[in-house]
This record gives C-alpha cells, structure tokens and sequence, in this order.
C-alpha cells in the first residue's frame, strides 16, 4: 500500500480532525512509498526504531510518536538520532495519540475495560461524546485488594494503589496513560475507583479526602493494547504484515 493512502486510511478511521492534541497525529515522518511490512510499539523510541532497521520494515506504527508542544523544536541529539535513522532506512513514521486512546473500537480506554471486565462504558465527561476519561461499573462489587489483585494479573504488573476508604468499589472510572487529573471528575460523581497509568503528587490527597480509590496501573502498561488492536485491522483488512515490539517501560 502506498505510504500516503495508508495515513489517509488511518486518519479517517481514528477521526484525527475531531481532535485538539498535544502532537500531530498521521505520518509524522516519511519514508518509502510501499509499505508492506509494520512494526508497532508503543512509543518511538530509539530501541524500537533499531528493531525496525533491522528487520527491514517499511514503517512504524506507534502511540507516542513525536514533535510534542512544548518540547524544544531543535532536531540535535536524541531527537536526530531517532529522525536520523528513520530517513536514512527510508521508514515511515505513523503516530496516533489522542484517538488512540479514545477509539471505541481500536481505543486504549476500550480495550483495557475489557480485560478488566468493566461493563456499561460511557464518557467521564458526559457533555463530551469523545471525552478521554471513561466510566463503568464492574458486574460484582470487588474490594479494593481484589481490584489491585485483577490490575496485575492483567497487565503483569502491581499498581499503586492508594485508598479512598470505601469498603467495596462497583462504580469505576479509567484513563490509560497520564489521566491522573480526571480523578476529581469521577470523584464529584461519586465513583468507587479511578484507575490510570500515572500518578502525581497531588493525586494522593485527592483520593485520600473526595473518598475515590485511585490505581496508577503504569502509562506504558495500560496503552500497550490500542496500537494492536489497529494492527490487527491492518493485517485482517490491508492484508498488511504487522508485529508488535513490547519495549519494557517500568513506569
């Protein structure tokens, strides 16, 4: 498939103009015009770009991507590196940020719900129909040691829980990534739980005095799924050869 008809593909499916983001989403950085063969990752970093290079792909397809606001403009160290090695393999770069995590089908938020098994999903925001904070409830009242226990089974990998105080948590809210601010939404509406990748210094008073559990799950572990799931499209639909790199992230 041609290089350009792939990211109006792409941009049309994932809605990228019903977006206000912090980066630009679609093919980022050009390369060869036939794409056959995709790497996918979460983010773009040097490690998965290597990888690419070596196992001659055609492009990169990532979460995080680059040329986010308020980072320097200067293409020098890390940053030429990584453009560096992109253009001189010819690999296309395609990065989707935001309508990534907000997707129903394809989305984060959509399927970290589903491994968790939370049920009757809808926007936190409710005058927000593409709001990137979700919420849900689970079938079964769970404590908040069963939730933590359900997290990491999940996702392989203990989260940080912090306790709101109550005894059983039904209702739950959700961002992948750094959603940890939404937290005084779901706190307002009265919910059990908010999970997120990250968590801030502020994050623990919060959920300590508005009575909400809070989950910091890991960013790169709660957004490894959306970027596969698109993946998986590619190859059922473009008849696209994709494979996914998990690059380890601890946080």
């Amino acid at each position: 498939m041609k290089n350009t008809k792939l990211a109006n593909k792409l941009d049309q499916l994932l809605e990228i103009h019903q977006f206000k983001d912090y980066c630009p989403n679609g093919l980022q950085i050009e390369g060869r015009q036939e794409v056959q063969k995709i790497i996918l990752g979460v983010t773009a970093n040097q490690a998965l770009i290597d990888i690419a290079v070596i196992q001659k792909a055609d492009a990169i397809l990532v979460h995080h991507g680059f040329f986010w606001k308020g980072e320097t403009e200067n293409i020098v160290g890390m940053k030429y590196k990584r453009i560096k090695a992109l253009i001189e393999n010819g690999i296309n770069l395609y990065a989707y940020h935001l309508p990534l995590d907000v997707h129903t089908q394809f989305g984060n938020n959509t399927h970290l719900a589903k491994l968790l098994g939370i049920i009757d999903r809808r926007p936190l925001e409710p005058w927000n129909k593409r709001s990137v904070g979700r919420v849900g409830k689970f079938s079964e009242a769970l404590t908040s040691t069963q939730l933590s226990a359900r997290i990491e089974k999940v996702l392989q990998r203990k989260p940080l829980h912090i306790d709101g105080g109550k005894s059983e948590i039904k209702s739950v809210a959700w961002c992948t990534g750094g959603g940890q601010d939404l937290i005084n939404i779901a706190a307002e509406q009265g919910i059990d739980a908010f999970i997120s990748g990250e968590i801030s210094e502020r994050t623990v008073h919060i959920a300590r005095e508005m009575g909400i559990h809070y989950y910091a799950a890991g960013h790169h572990a709660t957004e490894r799924y959306g970027v596969q799931a698109l993946g998986e499209w590619l190859q059922s639909e473009c008849a696209l050869e994709v494979s996914f790199i998990d690059i380890d992230n601890p946080v």
